[in-house]
């Protein structure tokens, strides 16, 4: 397999907890964001990924894309330790946990939707923080309130990481570096705690990866 990531790409940062969970090591190929306005908007990445996003994932002559489609890939192809639990209900409850950061929380504060803001809109930095807030607030704040019926446990869904935890650590990342007050989310911070010290996602956080700046 070949993993085509950024070491700050949120979606990026879930597939190096998947493959750190599930003890798979691809071969790790940088695509830089920024650099030279973007390696991932060139002719040759645009061949393996046309939506010019990261990540994307080789395996077996295949790309396949979207992180929330290769977990759930690696999760059929590679089922130990599993990431779903095996209940219908709660495997929805997983799954919607999950698409509220994915699909609501992160799509708002990735790169390209920024730099939209700063360079086409041109808001700033205290237009973009506010954005960044407001939106990163509102969604953790839901993610806290979906966590207020389920049993206290060390990790979102239970007492090992799943689905759920592989989607909130890297947005709790992004948390951390845009300033965003936890404090009215205990839940969020108690499992935090569990994922600072547990090495899948210790060795998944962006400092850790070989292209960190």
């Amino acid at each position: 397999m070949k993993y085509y990531g950024y070491f700050r790409s949120s979606a990026a940062f879930r597939l190096r907890i998947a493959f750190n969970l599930k003890s798979l090591s691809p071969e790790m190929i940088p695509i830089h964001l920024t650099r030279n306005g973007g390696e991932q908007k060139t002719d040759a990445f645009r061949e393996i990924n046309p939506q010019a996003m990261v990540p994307a994932l080789e395996t077996d002559g295949t790309i396949l894309t979207q992180s929330m489609a290769i977990l759930e890939w690696l999760e059929e192809t590679h089922p130990q330790p599993p990431i779903l639990p095996s209940d219908p209900i709660q495997r929805a409850k997983v799954r919607g946990f999950a698409q509220v950061i994915a699909c609501d929380i992160h799509p708002l504060q990735n790169l390209r939707v920024l730099s939209y803001l700063r360079q086409d809109l041109k808001l700033d930095e205290d237009g973009v923080m506010a954005w960044i807030h407001r939106w990163l607030t509102d969604g953790l704040m839901a993610c806290e309130q979906l966590l207020a019926d389920q049993p206290e446990t060390r990790f979102c869904f239970g007492d090992a990481p799943g689905l759920a935890d592989i989607c909130l650590a890297p947005q709790l990342f992004s948390a951390a570096r845009f300033k965003v007050d936890l404090t009215d989310m205990p839940r969020l911070r108690a499992i935090q705690t569990q994922m600072d010290d547990h090495p899948a996602f210790k060795a998944a956080q962006p400092g850790a990866q070989p292209d960190a700046e």
